[in-house]
Formats: structure tokens, sequence, C-alpha cells
């Protein structure tokens, strides 16, 4: 039986190793291994970071990634889909309010029932995110059926 080619195994660094390629401290990087921020492996006194998982960290803590405003609102108040509380400020819930109501197509009408189902989803007071569409003026209610408003445009 032929022995793996070398390339066929992971690459690993060692802390001092990714200090060098980031001119940073080792200390620095072998807490955020410590931590569990960069993925590593204790081997002995040591720890070792795969190739792939140090070029993620690095990738995850670029700048050319920056997220909007909405979205990091959406990403502190949901997990998965739910969102886990609602803020007071107007404008982060009003962010959240956007999330949900991209659910929902601008040219079709929607049943009371149909409207809480969406809703539902994302938060289970769907009374008050109802009211809160209609306040913002993001869908209309004629005769208990909803529409989502063609001309509401997304702060986000």
């Amino acid at each position: 039986m032929e022995s793996p080619t070398e390339s066929a195994y992971p690459r690993f660094f060692t802390t001092a190793e990714i200090a060098e390629i980031l001119k940073m401290n080792v200390q620095v990087i072998a807490r955020k291994v410590q931590k569990g921020e960069l993925a590593g492996y204790k081997i002995g006194k040591d720890w070792r970071v795969a190739e792939k998982d140090f070029w993620a960290w690095l990738d995850k803590h670029s700048n050319r990634k920056r997220l909007s405003e909405s979205q990091k609102v959406v990403g502190r108040f949901t997990r998965g889909e739910r969102i886990t509380a609602m803020p007071a400020q107007r404008k982060k819930r009003r962010y959240l309010l956007e999330y949900i109501l991209r659910e929902f197509d601008t040219n079709r009408v929607y049943t009371e029932k149909e409207v809480n189902d969406i809703i539902s989803r994302h938060y289970d007071d769907f009374c008050f995110i109802r009211r809160e569409f209609i306040m913002e003026k993001m869908m209309s209610r004629t005769r208990g059926k909803y529409r989502r408003n063609n001309s509401y445009r997304f702060i986000g």
C-alpha cells in the first residue's frame, strides 16, 4: 500500500508561526486559541491550528464583509429565524419589522390567518407585529385583508 502524499495531510501552524504571519504577539494568538475564538488542537504543551481554520478565521475578521446596521440589529435580536426580543428603540424595531416584512409579496392579498402564520415563524406576538406593520405603513388592512404596501421604502 502506498503512503499518502504530503499534500493529503492538512497543514498546521503553531501559534508562533501565526504570530509571525500576522506580526502579532504570540501570547495574543495563544489566548485566541485557548478561548476557542480560533479553532486549534492542543498537542502536549503547544497549540496547533489547521491552515484552513486559520484562513477561515482571518477571512471572518476581514473588513470586506462589514455588516450593515440593519444586519447587525437583526443578528443581535434573532436566533436562527426567530426574534428573541423586540427592542424598545423604534429604529431597531423597524429593522426587525422589515426582516419579517420581506416574507410578504407586494402584489398579494393575505388573510389575517396567513399573516399570523408568516409572522409566527419569526415572533410569537403576531398581533403586535400586525399593528406595527399598519402603524409604520408597511401594510394596509381592508375588511380583514392585508396587503404589503408597494410605496413602503426599506431603511435597512
